[in-house]
Order: structure tokens, then C-alpha cells, then sequence
């Protein structure tokens, strides 16, 4: 396959259009970025690897870090962890109070914020340190030292982070938190804060188109875990846009409202966008245009 030559002139048909969409200004720090950036990477389980614009600028992955996060709980606490959360579409916002309500504090599943809060206070229970020894694996994971979380990214989140406040309360109040609701939520700002460029993002996420190992052989999930991570990031990966995605470019994935997509294909490859103005779903513009054009011209989805 003719990555480099697909990827390039790809990238020049979408960056030669419109830029719709609008930056994420409900989070300061995010308002700030330049609504132009667009960057793409790819990387094969093979070792190749193919970058094109801004794909070497680092940036707050957001939503992204909810597969990570996920993937550490259920390494560590295996199949217990879907008694405290759903693995169905949501069929609502990401931050939608409304559900939890009639599901009794159980988050439809782990990419939602509701979702990404219980798989947060999972871990606090789970690890001596929480934030240092998530950052420990997403390093190792990456291969990466220098990964690292943004304290002003994280701060500019908890300084209009109400309604998540709420949410985390709400669970709590149906006993699905069991740690401190203050604890929990600066692990999730946190979390949503790690910034990562395209090359990186790709790299981190090869496991889970290798079979739940990095490339040097490294078992970081089972086969199971790896497919039912997957099949989440198919069906749930995109808030409410998500059966769209999977109409229009037919791969697992994540979004995150920094403007970033990371999107699989097992056994092949992991591919990252990067634009940040989004669309009314929350999704990079750029980014959802870019990779349905991609694998229509490859024929390389999963489908």
C-alpha cells in the first residue's frame, strides 16, 4: 500500500477546503489554539511510518486518554469492571446528566464523562499513586519519557468543569464512586490534559491493532480485552455521531474535543488527525472528512 502518496494527497484535497466547525471555547485554554492546525500520522504494525503537516505539534488529546485510562482498569481488574458500567451507545451528549437517573448511577459506557469518571475512581482505588502511575504507564506504553500532563490545560478545565462536578456527585450519590468526588475529578482533568502529537498518539495505540501487544512483544491486554476495547471504541467512540463514524469510515475509534481522532484497523495500522475545529457532534471537522476519504480510497476498513 502506497501510505505516503495516499496519505499526502489526501491531505492536500482537505486542507484545500472549507474549515468548518467551531474550537472547543468552552474550556479557555482550548479556545486559544490555532483553529488551522491540521496534521496527520500513520504508523503500521510493521514499523512504517507517515506524517504530514502539523503532525509533529503536540496536543491536549482530551476524550482520547478515556481508551487509555479504560484500557489500564481492565488490565488490572478484568471482567469485574463492567458491573459498574454499561458497554452501550449512549444516544446522548457526553456530558448528559439524564441517563443515570433511570440507570441508577450506572454510566452507559467508559467514553462518556460519566463513564470516564467511574473508570477514574477504579484506578484511584487500584493504584498506590493514581496520576504518577498512570502517567508511568502511558510512558511505558509509548515508549516515551516525556509525555506528560498540562497543568494549565488541567486547570482551565476544572475552572469551568461544572457540570462534571455534578456528574461525579450524582454517581456518587448511587454509590458508584467510592472515593472522594474531589479526588476523582483532578485525576480526570487531569487525565483529559496529556498532550501528545500525531506520531505519538499513533505509536501509543498500535497495541490495539497488534493484538493487545506493543511492537516489541510487550503483552498490555489479552486477545478479548483488545476486541472488546475495540468493538467500544467502534460503537461508542464518537458521543452520538458514533454509528456515523462507523457508516463513514468503518474503523474503531476516539475522538477528543482538542480536534484529535485516533482510528484502528487490527492487524494493519493506527492513524491520527488532527484539526481542532469540530463539528455540532464534537469531532474534528477535518479530521472525520479526512479519514472517510481515506479509507474509501484505500478500501481498508474493517468492513
Amino acid at each position: 500500500m502506497r501510505y505516503k502518496e495516499i496519505v499526502e494527497e489526501i491531505y492536500e484535497s482537505v486542507i484545500g477546503e472549507e474549515n468548518s466547525g467551531r474550537l472547543a471555547t468552552y474550556i479557555p485554554e482550548l479556545a486559544k489554539v490555532n483553529p488551522d492546525n491540521f496534521g496527520v500520522h500513520l504508523s503500521t504494525i510493521d514499523g512504517e511510518n507517515v506524517g504530514v503537516g502539523d503532525c509533529c505539534q503536540r496536543f491536549s488529546i482530551q476524550s482520547i486518554a478515556k481508551v487509555l485510562s479504560l484500557s489500564l482498569a481492565y488490565k488490572k481488574l478484568g471482567e469485574r469492571i463492567w458491573g459498574r458500567l454499561g458497554v452501550e451507545p449512549s444516544g446522548t451528549s457526553f456530558n448528559s446528566l439524564v441517563q443515570l437517573e433511570a440507570d441508577k448511577g450506572i454510566p452507559r459506557n467508559p467514553f462518556i464523562n460519566a463513564g470516564a469518571l467511574v473508570i477514574c475512581d477504579i484506578l484511584i482505588t487500584l493504584l498506590d499513586n493514581p496520576k504518577e502511575d498512570f502517567l508511568t504507564y502511558i510512558r511505558d506504553l509509548s515508549d516515551n519519557p516525556t509525555l506528560d500532563y498540562s497543568s494549565v490545560i488541567a486547570e482551565s478545565e476544572q475552572s469551568v468543569g461544572y457540570r462534571n462536578i455534578a456528574l461525579c456527585h450524582f454517581i456518587k450519590s448511587f454509590g458508584n464512586i467510592k472515593n472522594d468526588p474531589m479526588e476523582v475529578l483532578d485525576f480526570y482533568f487531569n487525565l483529559c490534559s496529556l498532550e501528545m502529537d500525531g506520531r505519538e498518539l499513533t505509536h501509543t495505540f498500535l497495541f490495539l491493532a497488534n493484538g493487545g501487544r506493543k511492537l516489541d512483544g510487550t503483552e498490555i491486554l489479552n486477545g478479548s480485552q483488545t476486541k472488546r476495547i475495540n468493538a467500544l471504541m467502534q460503537t461508542c467512540g464518537f458521543y452520538d455521531e458514533s454509528g456515523e463514524f462507523s457508516f463513514k469510515v468503518g474503523l474503531p475509534g476516539k475522538s477528543g474535543v482538542g480536534g484529535g481522532i485516533i482510528a484502528i484497523h487490527p492487524n494493519r495500522y493506527t492513524i491520527g488527525v488532527w484539526s481542532p475545529k469540530l463539528n455540532d457532534k464534537g469531532n474534528s471537522y477535518r479530521g472525520i472528512k479526512f479519514l472517510e476519504r481515506f479509507t474509501t480510497h484505500t478500501k481498508l476498513s474493517i468492513f
